[in-house]
């Protein structure tokens, strides 16, 4: 883990008359531990964290903020849980933890209910981490989520007289370009960008993990296995064997670098590569996720914050939440548009930065994101998200199950068999627990 070191205490002795939403069992703990990714824009970060030292002085609680690399977010949950012990806020990003650790998180149904009240419903992929459908209650506070546009290098495909608009395009202009040099990028590997697109391309296709009702796997389909027979000739013919090993940077290096045509990322790729190369990125386009034989959608990834029944400081991490939520206008400009809102009203359309942004040309490039949450889904589309949805998504086998057909490992048939074996026995597991 990354300790920043930023230990966040308050600044001089604040009176008790600036601060009066803060109860006196709260403000005896002095401290309030929070863990998150560190995020893919920086800014973020530190708007983050001066956010979170300003709160701590006006209520004289010392807050303590650990960043961590994304990767290493489910690890350290596990060992938190584990141990009983670690930080009084933590934040997740992805799946695999408001429905695994249920057990150990706090219930913010109040919370949650209270800030609907204010700032509009929860959206569907917003409610499909949190959300626990059998007793109605929430088990973690949506934060925000990120969605997955295409991002291309438009001279490229002009040059080639292709738009990659369906994942047929991709395919076939891939090829084109990778024979020029520029091959598409999306990751084969373990981390949460393939989690999502490859969950995107399965739904594109027709196919699914679960049914509507979440209780059955109905992953072993003939649209399954054209989705991985699709993906296993888009490997082969667009892409080249280092995305075997791709982790969540690599996709965002790889647009900056030139040399990629195509990849499948939140707009902080973008963002990279306007810091990097100006020219570069204002010849970089973004549009909606391509259209596949069966629906135009892509995987989203949630970001949500549990309270652990251990923390030290419960009552302060609620308040710090509920303030949170209040500024949460101002953590969108700071993520350049990258958070998206996860209540109905948090962000009015048309919304800064995306509709019309002076750094983008044209400056309504990014205009399509604000409309992502209609393309955009959670891992448990088109059921609910539950423990074996988690335990899915941690285990990576939506991510393997296509590796291995593009590999050559196994046939598709094969490969889809495989990977509705190993959901079966995960969902059997958590079945015979409910």
């Amino acid at each position: 883990m990354r300790n920043t070191g930023l230990t966040l205490a308050a600044a001089g002795s604040a009176p008790a008359i600036s601060a009066p939403f803060v109860s006196s069992a709260m403000a005896q703990a002095k401290t309030l531990t929070i863990v998150q990714w560190s995020h893919f824009v920086p800014e973020y970060d530190k708007w983050f964290d001066n956010f979170a030292k300003d709160w701590g002085s006006k209520n004289n609680i010392a807050v303590t903020v650990d960043h961590i690399p994304v990767a290493n977010v489910a690890a350290r949950a596990a060992a938190e849980a584990s141990a009983q012990s670690g930080h009084d806020l933590f934040g997740w990003n992805g799946s695999g933890g408001a429905h695994l650790y249920k057990k150990f998180l706090v219930d913010v149904t109040d919370l949650v209910e209270s800030t609907q009240k204010k700032y509009g419903k929860v959206s569907t992929i917003g409610r499909q981490i949190g959300y626990n459908l059998e007793d109605k209650s929430w088990t973690a506070f949506p934060d925000f989520y990120i969605n997955f546009p295409s991002m291309y290098r438009k001279s490229m495909w002009d040059e080639i007289g292709m738009k990659p608009d369906t994942w047929d395009n991709v395919r076939i202009g891939g090829a084109k370009l990778k024979a020029k040099g520029h091959p598409v990028g999306i990751s084969l590997g373990h981390s949460n960008d393939p989690n999502t697109t490859w969950r995107g391309v399965l739904w594109a296709f027709g196919g699914a993990v679960q049914d509507e009702t979440g209780k059955k796997v109905v992953l072993n389909s003939k649209e399954t296995v054209e989705a991985v027979k699709f993906v296993s000739a888009l490997y082969k013919e667009a892409m080249t064997p280092e995305v075997l090993s791709w982790d969540d940077s690599s996709n965002n290096r790889y647009l900056v670098s030139g040399v990629g045509s195509m990849i499948i990322n939140p707009i902080s790729a973008y963002r990279t590569f306007q810091k990097a190369n100006k020219k570069g990125a204002d010849d970089t386009f973004v549009m909606a996720p391509p259209k596949g034989p069966a629906r135009q959608i892509m995987g989203g990834a949630i970001e949500y914050y549990g309270i652990w029944k251990f923390a030290k400081n419960k009552e302060g991490a609620l308040e710090f939440l509920k303030y949170y939520a209040d500024h949460w206008p101002e953590a969108f400009k700071a993520s350049e548009g990258y958070n998206n809102p996860c209540f109905a009203n948090l962000v009015p359309k048309p919304m800064p930065l995306l509709s019309d942004d002076p750094t983008s040309t044209p400056r309504d490039k990014l205009s399509i994101l604000q409309d992502s949450e209609g393309w955009s889904a959670s891992p448990g589309y088109p059921g609910p998200s539950w423990p074996a949805v988690d335990e899915v998504y941690n285990d990576f086998v939506i991510c393997d199950m296509m590796a291995k057909a593009a590999t050559g490992q196994m046939s598709a048939e094969d490969s889809v068999k495989w990977a509705t074996q190993q959901c079966e026995a995960i969902y059997k597991k958590w079945l015979e627990k409910a």
